[in-house]
């Protein structure tokens, strides 16, 4: 078998789970399959955000990001329903140890998505056979479906998994890149967003292929040294590891709108500023993270733009915190202009499980109240050993459920978080 893999370089896979919090939803509930289905918050306003959706929903046009007003439009049978980020991460974990199965070098990119080396790996059989096997055990084991990409690098793995959707398994190879790659557009680049492409565009660079081919030294001044990397990746070459200790550093979380027209009036921009807060918090407990410091940006029909930034007492995730010193800060910063443009940023971003919470006048006697409690706890783990006792929100699968021996993991987050919160339309 080892003759399938090469004697040099890499074999990197990218798996990347399908529609993952519907396809979550609707392995909790096997009724959800089939039919449009949407994941938002505030799934009692029309001014609600589609975290994401199923495949049935995007078949009527029905998209991520997409206010819930115009996607019930688009679809009026949709099912909404909220975010519950504990089924999500208990379902991630779940996938991540199929994965560690087949190699110990695995990457957690996010919630729903990793790398794996596969290099070493071929008493499993062949990449692809491996690739097929991940794919069949993520969907018995969880009923999740997953695209798998197959090539000698990260960059190109993940470009490979984004080809075929949803179940798809794809290889792509260096020499594939000129055929397959450099006719697509800039903007289809894993590592080139929106405004980054439309830079590129200026001086003429709008395909791949153009960007494989550009000036070196004309990218460095347009986009810095980043122009450098993607000129790379565009060529297919990526030197970076799968490294299981890499943790995703995010500098911050945000999100930012143009308004229609421009609007003076206060409750109009409070309700702007409730709709990106809602955005930045489903990002941030998306990669279970929370912010230290808030910030936002205010630009006038004059297009003046100014930010403000916070320290916060306490980090924080949550839509009505986040709202709450958003608005804050607009008050002492607005003149009373029209406004053109609003952002929320969320920065100095903590893990959510090392994130401390500091006493202060208005949260000590809270607080004070859960000493004993805490106390307890404390000797208990002590006497028998840290995991003895685990608080809700870090619910971790049980050890002894060992994912290859085919037991049904499925079953047993079903068990775990009752239906009885949610809500659907």
């Amino acid at each position: 078998m080892k003759e399938m893999y090469p004697k040099n370089g890499r074999v990197i896979l990218h798996v990347d789970m399908n529609s993952f919090y519907a396809s979550v939803e609707m392995a909790y509930d096997p009724t959800l399959k089939g039919k449009p289905l949407a994941i938002a918050g505030n799934v009692e306003e029309r001014r609600g955000i589609i975290v994401t959706c199923s495949y049935e929903a995007r078949k009527f046009g029905v998209k991520t990001t997409m206010p819930l007003w115009e996607a019930k439009k688009l679809c009026p049978e949709l099912l909404v329903m909220k975010p519950n980020f504990e089924r999500y991460r208990t379902a991630s974990i779940g996938m991540f140890e199929i994965l560690r199965h087949f190699t110990e070098l695995v990457e957690p990119v996010s919630i729903d998505e990793g790398y794996l080396d596969i290099t070493e790996s071929s008493e499993f059989g062949s990449p692809i056979e491996i690739a097929e096997s991940i794919q069949k055990r993520v969907l018995k084991q969880l009923d999740i479906p997953c695209s798998i990409g197959i090539a000698p690098n990260k960059f190109l793995a993940k470009m490979a998994s984004d080809m075929k959707k949803p179940m798809g398994i794809t290889i792509l190879r260096k020499r594939d890149v000129p055929n397959v790659l450099w006719p697509l557009n800039t903007s289809e680049m894993h590592g080139v967003g929106k405004k980054t492409a439309e830079k590129l565009a200026t001086i003429g660079i709008n395909t791949i292929g153009d960007l494989a081919k550009g000036n070196e030294i004309q990218l460095k001044t347009l986009i810095g040294i980043n122009g450098i990397r993607i000129k790379e990746r565009a060529n297919g070459k990526d030197i970076r590891p799968v490294d299981p200790d890499a943790v995703a550093e995010f500098k911050s979380i945000g999100n930012s709108t143009t308004l229609p027209k421009d609007i003076t009036n206060q409750h109009e921009l409070f309700h702007v500023l409730e709709s990106l807060a809602e955005t930045v918090s489903v990002r941030m407990k998306r990669e279970n993270v929370l912010a230290t410091t808030l910030g936002i940006t205010v630009r006038y029909k004059d297009r003046k733009t100014i930010t403000r930034s916070k320290k916060l007492p306490n980090p924080i995730n949550h839509k009505e915190e986040i709202s709450s010193f958003a608005q804050q800060l607009f008050l002492k910063s607005w003149n009373g202009d029209p406004v053109r443009l609003l952002g929320i940023t969320g920065s100095d971003l903590v893990e959510h499980d090392f994130a401390y919470k500091q006493l202060d006048i208005f949260s000590f006697e809270k607080d004070a109240k859960k000493e004993p409690l805490l106390k307890i706890l404390s000797n208990l783990r002590e006497k028998y050993g840290e995991d003895i006792i685990e608080s809700a929100g870090s619910h971790k699968l049980d050890p002894s459920h060992n994912v290859g021996t085919g037991t049904s993991f499925n079953k047993d987050f079903l068990r775990s978080f009752p239906n009885k919160n949610n809500k659907k339309d």
